[in-house]
This record gives structure tokens, sequence and C-alpha cells, in this order.
């Protein structure tokens, strides 16, 4: 916080000595986002990704002058002078990041209307195909947090007051940690504890990308050296110089200091201001805290590694620097960084901003590449009860997106929602059935985990109690490592990406109580979906479906009075005005379609249905998800006989 007037200008008098570190603070800059009630962006510099063949793609030194020649020209000077009164800026090309695009500053800050001229030239270029902001995304920082009080830490590790890990049962007997006899019903549970029987994480590795990680007798750090700290900029790193270090240690994230504040260049508001969250060390311990071990409380994937890559620090951490960290977590290979020894088979992000992922953009296309390579990547939808499609990495392409839910089953009231979210997992809810307007806050609903007491610099490790969409994506990622190593156990081939997409969302459990907003398939269940990837039971009966494509006229369909028929159809990202329909033949046919998983024969969890008398049934929308359509055929009274079913969208 800020000092009297004597420290302010004594900081004036010492200004020439001022370290590197601190002198770089002062490049940031803000944009406005133009939603209401939305955190001012913070961005360092441009991202400029090349076409494919482009010569600026492959050589650094066409790249660079490209930016030159680029701000050189007359018409570009010309603008500048008429609108600004001023030269255009000097582009400095810093870094080429791993996906092939460059890291690009401006040598001077720009207001937003410059910054907008300036993105603007950049695109008309040929050899451009995408140039966005490097902003800096955060920690999705959970609503609130409980630490547990000395003498009170559960040294069993079958804790009971981790709701979260047990089964969606409705038993209550989750009573509150310090002591109280209140108890609350059980709907929103994971139950980890019978998934074991077939797979532990043996042999998977989780990367988790955030702060990094912290000692805790608890946790199984054997991999943080392994790690990597990808944040380039001293300043948010917290060390004396720039540049990227090995190992995976959380060195704090705090920003009380003066010099973090936006009054002296730096990042955070007043209000802003916080000490270390440790927020890393909270997601490891969910994903695979120790076990059985007589200590603390338990992980949904006890015997998969966590290998903590740093790309969060004070005022989070830049596009850029997060996604070299995806590629290499997921075994690519980064120019100035030891290739990654322990590639990762899933990525946990608890992080984000505001912003949809662009596919030209950095962000989705590490994501892509780390897919590619087998990586599943799962990540927070965000915490502002607000459509995660305007947020990165949520609204990525091929992203496992999880919303949050409490112990009641119901959305958290802070949970992000909308048709990018996959699946709900626990997240914790800090009031009485969810509902902030309660005004009752209570420790049951907390998500509990491995923490740190340090306000600045790592100190003793604790536990403690927080709620978020970040508790929830690593509760899945740690399902993905079970389901991994269940598959494996059983001599079954490692699922890729998409086979882990659909064990999770068609082996979710139904919502206790039916969304009024979007938040997936339903709640993550452990049990099922490790079981479902051992071959042994789980989930309803999609595998069963015939998939069926665009266009294609499947005649001559049949079923008695209630027999039924599945078909599937994959929908993709770009298409527009989808349309389902049966005709011709005779009898009555019902027709119930839902994405995501298969709609239940009396449709009565359909996302749309079509029964008017006789065969002739239709389904449309304009704007399709991009996803799996499930279309469910029910034989009405007399059944039917020699019905077709078609689909089309279009593309665009």
């Amino acid at each position: 916080m800020s000092k009297p007037l004597r420290r302010s200008l004594l900081a004036v008098s010492l200004a020439l000595a001022i370290s590197p570190a601190m002198a770089q603070a002062s490049r940031f800059s803000t944009l406005r986002t133009g939603v209401a009630n939305e955190p001012t962006v913070i961005y360092d510099g441009l991202i400029v990704t090349y076409r494919k063949g482009a010569v600026e793609r492959t050589s650094t030194v066409a790249a660079a002058t490209k930016l030159k020649s680029a701000m050189a020209t007359t018409a570009v000077r010309s603008q500048w002078n008429a609108l600004f009164r001023q030269a255009p800026p000097v582009l400095n090309r810093v870094r080429r990041l791993a996906t092939g695009a460059d890291l690009v500053r401006p040598g001077s800050k720009l207001s937003q209307e410059q910054l907008t001229s300036l993105m603007q030239t950049l695109k008309a270029d040929l050899s451009v195909a995408y140039v966005e902001p490097n902003v800096l995304l955060k920690p999705i920082r959970s609503t609130a947090k409980a630490i547990l009080a000395p003498g009170q830490q559960p040294n069993d590790p079958n804790a009971v007051i981790q709701w979260h890990m047990r089964a969606a049962d409705g038993h209550a007997e989750y009573t509150e940690p310090n002591g109280s006899t209140v108890n609350f019903p059980n709907r929103g549970g994971i139950n980890v504890i019978p998934a074991w029987q077939y797979g532990d994480g043996d042999g998977v590795v989780v990367a988790v990308i955030d702060t990094g990680i912290t000692a805790h007798p608890d946790l199984d750090t054997s991999l943080a050296d392994a790690g990597y700290d990808f944040i380039s900029d001293g300043y948010i790193s917290g060390r004396a110089t720039d540049g990227r270090v090995s190992g995976g240690w959380d060195r704090g994230d705090w920003t009380t200091e003066d010099k973090y504040l936006a009054a002296n260049g730096g990042c955070v508001q007043s209000y802003e201001q916080s000490d270390s969250s440790w927020h890393g060390t909270h997601v490891a311990g969910t994903i695979s805290e120790l076990t059985n071990n007589g200590v603390g409380m338990i992980g949904v994937a006890p015997k998969a590694k966590v290998l903590p890559v740093r790309a969060l620090g004070h005022c989070g951490g830049t596009t850029a620097d997060i996604a070299d960290a995806i590629i290499w977590a997921s075994g690519g290979h980064v120019d100035g960084v030891p290739d990654n020894q322990h590639p990762a088979e899933v990525i946990n992000m608890s992080l984000g901003g505001t912003g949809t992922c662009a596919t030209d953009g950095v962000t989705a296309q590490a994501i892509s590449a780390a897919i590619a390579r087998g990586t599943t990547v799962v990540v927070a939808a965000g915490n502002d009860s607000s459509d995660a499609g305007a947020y990165t990495p949520a609204s990525c392409p091929g992203v496992i997106n999880v919303a949050a839910t409490g112990i009641t089953g119901k959305r958290a009231s802070y949970s992000n929602y909308g048709s990018s979210i996959t699946l709900s997992a626990p997240g914790g809810g800090a009031y009485t059935n969810d509902d902030p307007s309660t005004g009752t806050t209570v420790r049951a609903g907390f998500v509990w985990s491995t923490l740190n007491l340090g306000a600045h610099e790592p100190g003793n490790p604790t536990y403690a109690g927080y709620t978020g969409t970040s508790m929830a994506s690593p509760h899945t990622a740690g399902v993905v490592a079970l389901v991994i190593s269940a598959a494996y156990a059983a001599g079954k081939p490692i699922p890729t990406p998409q086979q882990i997409r659909e064990i999770l969302t068609q082996t979710s459990n139904v919502f206790p109580v039916k969304p009024t907003l979007r938040i997936g398939a339903g709640i993550l269940d452990a049990s099922k979906a490790v079981a479902r990837a051992a071959g042994v039971a789980g989930g309803g009966d999609e595998a069963t479906a015939v998939l069926m494509t665009k266009g294609q006229v499947l005649s001559g369909q049949s079923a008695a009075q209630g027999g039924t028929q599945l078909f599937r159809l994959d929908v993709p990202a770009n298409a527009r005005n989808l349309q389902i329909r049966t005709l011709g033949g005779s009898g009555q046919v019902k027709m119930y379609v839902r994405a995501t998983r298969a709609p239940s024969a009396d449709g009565s969890d359909a996302d749309a249905s079509s029964v008017r008398a006789g065969t002739t049934q239709n389904m449309q929308t304009a704007l399709p998800v991009s996803d799996s359509y499930f279309i469910r055929l029910v034989g009405g009274a007399g059944g039917y006989k020699g019905v077709s079913l078609t689909a089309t969208y279009s593309t665009y």
C-alpha cells in the first residue's frame, strides 16, 4: 500500500538506480473489454502469427524485417500523423514462441485507439494470419477460503470433510470441520474410492500449469525439479532478472507491495492486492494428494505424478508464456528450454481471462498441438457467473471445459456456464444450498486440499478449503488420469482425448435438479468413468449408437411399439442450420435428440423432441453446438416400419 509523502519522494530520488525487473512494469498497458463489470485487461505487447507457407513463419530475419517495413510505409506514417500527431511506434521482435508466432513489443505505451490501429495495420499484411494482445491471464481465484484450525487437521486419508470425493448418494453424513453437527445431503460428490479398484493413476503424468508447487508432507513432489518455470519476465516471476529457469516450485505470487499497484506502473488496483495464493499446491493436492498414508486427506488419482509448470506469478501470466508451457508440458519443443523428459498425458489449467479463444490464436494453436500429441487438456470454466464462451482457455476447441457444482449438486453461484461447458465437477459452495442470497456460509461446502501458510514466500504446509471452478477442473483431470491407468491395467488401448471426453460425459451423473443454465452433460462420476475405461460397466448405451454422417439417408428403419433405435451424428464447430428428420414408411415414430449423451426412451431429458402423429418428425437449430448429437427413435402405438432418417447442416 502507499506510504507517506517522504516515501514517495525517496522513490523519485532513487529512480536512476531502479532494478531492471521493476523498470519493466511500466510497459504494461490496459484494454477496455467493453463488457460491463469486467476487470480491465492488462497486456504486454502483441503476438503475431504468420500464415503457413509465409517466409516470415520460418525466417526470424524476414519476420523482423516485416515488422519494420509494415510501420514505415507512407500510408501508415501519414495515418499516424493525422490521427495521433506522431510517428508510428517502432516494433521490437522479442522472441519466437513454440507455436511459430512472434512476441512483439512496441517501443512505447499505446492508447486503446493506437493499439487498434497498430493491430489493423499488421492484420492487413497478407503474410499475417492473426494478431492478438499478449494479455495477462490469472489463476481463477476461489471465491472463498477456510483454513483448518491447529489440531483439527484430519489424519484419516478418507477424511469425512471431503464430501467431493464421496458418492453423490444423498446421505447426510458430512459434518462441518469445526466440530458442529450440521449435516448436508451430498448430491455432488464424484465417488472416487470405488474407482481405485480399476486404476489409481499409476504411470500417468498430469501437468499442472499454474503458480507452481510447494513442499508438503502429503504431496509427491518428485517431479518438481523436473518441472519448469516459464515466466520470462522478472517482474512477474519475482526473480531479479528476466528469463526462464528450471523447476516448477512456487516462489509466491503476492501483490501487496507498492510496486504492483497500477498507479506505479503495476498490474493491480489497491483493492485487488493479495498475499500469495499457493493456488497450484491446492490444485495439485486435489489431483494426487498422497492417500492411505495416515496423513491429511486424499487425492483423486493418488499414484499419478504431478509435473508442476509455473506460468503464473505476480500479476498472473502472459498468453505467450502459457502457450509455450502447454507445448512443453505435452512433449513439444520450446527454443531455449530443455525438452520435457516427462511428457504429460493430462494438462490441467485452472486459469483464464476474458476474451473468446480464437482458433488462429496462440492459445488455441498450443492446445491443438498438445491434443495432437495425445494429451488431454482440462480447463476451468471461470468464476464470473457468465457465459464461458467469452473466456480463454475455457472456449478453446478441444478442451474439457469444467463448470462447478456444490454439495447439493446445483450450479455453484459463481460458476460460468454455456454451450462450451463439457461437464461439471465439485467446485464447492460457501453458502447454504449454494445460494449466496441466504447469507449463511457453511464450511462443509468447501473443497479441501493441500496449501501453504506463507504470506509471501513459502511457509509451513497446511490444508485449506477453497471454492471455485479452479477446484472443479483438477477433480476432472484426476479422473482422466484414473481412466488412462484403468485402460492400461485392463490391457486396452489408451483412449484418445476425444474418447476420454466421451467416457466422462457419458458416465456423468444426472443433475439432481435440472439446471436453468447449461453446465454440461452432468456431474463427474469417477467410479462409472473408470469402470467404463476398464471395460467393466458404466454409462448408458451411447457406445451402441449407429454412426451417421451429414446428408446420409438411413432407410428401412423399423421398431415395434416401445422399441428404440439410437443414432449418432458428430457436428463440427463450424456447423450452422442443423436439421434432423424422419420421413416415409408407416406407423408412429417419436424422435428425441440430445447433445453429448443419449436421451432416455421417454424423452424426459432430451434437448429437443418431435412427436407429432405419423412418421414425419423434424428437429432443427440454427446454431448447433460442436458435439455428438444422439437421436433416439421410439415406436409409438403399433410401432413404425420402413422409416428413413437423415441429417444435414451447412458449414462456413
